[in-house]
């Protein structure tokens, strides 16, 4: 979880958030904790006031580690309130987080992206043209020569990369996602690396993918805006 958060957010001196960790991210949320098993990880954002910080790592501390707690709903409750007597709430989400099992199917038929292949994210994947070179390894699935399902390292630390996966609306529910996705996670151990995962409880599609691949829950993120 430690190493999941690092990789999601850009932190001050203090350990507290700043933004969201990719280039010129937006601001992270005000409030953030990661649930696991084996005990709980929060995170304030920087410029929150001293009496809300405390108010939130007091209810945090009360916090149990069990399993029960990583599925819905989310018990953001108190959370929510507190932030809440301090200003609007704008956004909250919240949802899994994987690691990979050791053993990972080899998927061939991946292209790596580079900047002399470029070409190949048009016309279907032309979002992601703007992150080659930022979020290697960054993988492709081609149909008929052009990419249509893509998954690269859209958060980075000097330990763990986070997946980004993308498949194109006319190429979905044909197994591209976890093939790529398992190309881009045996990439990353390559350059010994740890690949994570994670998604929110409301995007069945990136959680059947977890399940295809049999991706390790190994907590819930809570996020609060």
């Amino acid at each position: 979880m430690a190493m999941h958060i690092d990789a999601l957010f850009t932190h001050d001196a203090r350990g507290r958030l700043v933004r969201v960790n990719e280039p010129n991210g937006k601001p992270a949320p005000r409030f953030f904790l990661g649930r696991t098993p084996d005990g709980n990880m929060w995170r304030v954002r920087h410029d929150l006031g001293a009496d809300v910080v405390r108010e939130l790592e007091e209810a945090c501390r009360g916090e149990r580690a069990d399993d029960a707690l990583l599925r819905p709903p989310y018990g953001s409750t108190v959370y929510e309130e507190i932030l809440a007597r301090d200003a609007a709430l704008e956004r909250v989400e919240a949802g899994p987080a994987f690691a990979f099992p050791e053993a990972l199917d080899a998927a061939p038929e991946a292209v790596l992206v580079t900047k002399e292949n470029v070409d190949i994210l048009e016309p279907f994947m032309t979002p992601w043209l703007g992150d080659v070179g930022l979020c290697d390894p960054f993988l492709a699935i081609l149909h008929d020569g052009q990419a249509v399902s893509v998954c690269g390292s859209v958060r980075i630390t000097d330990r763990g990369y986070e997946a980004g996966v993308d498949t194109h609306p006319e190429f979905r529910g044909r197994g591209f996602a976890p093939r790529v996705v398992s190309a881009w996670a045996r990439a990353v151990r390559a350059i010994d690396r740890i690949p994570l995962y994670s998604t929110s409880w409301n995007n069945t599609a990136s959680r059947a993918v977890a399940a295809k691949l049999g991706l390790m829950r190994f907590g819930t993120d809570i996020h609060i805006t």
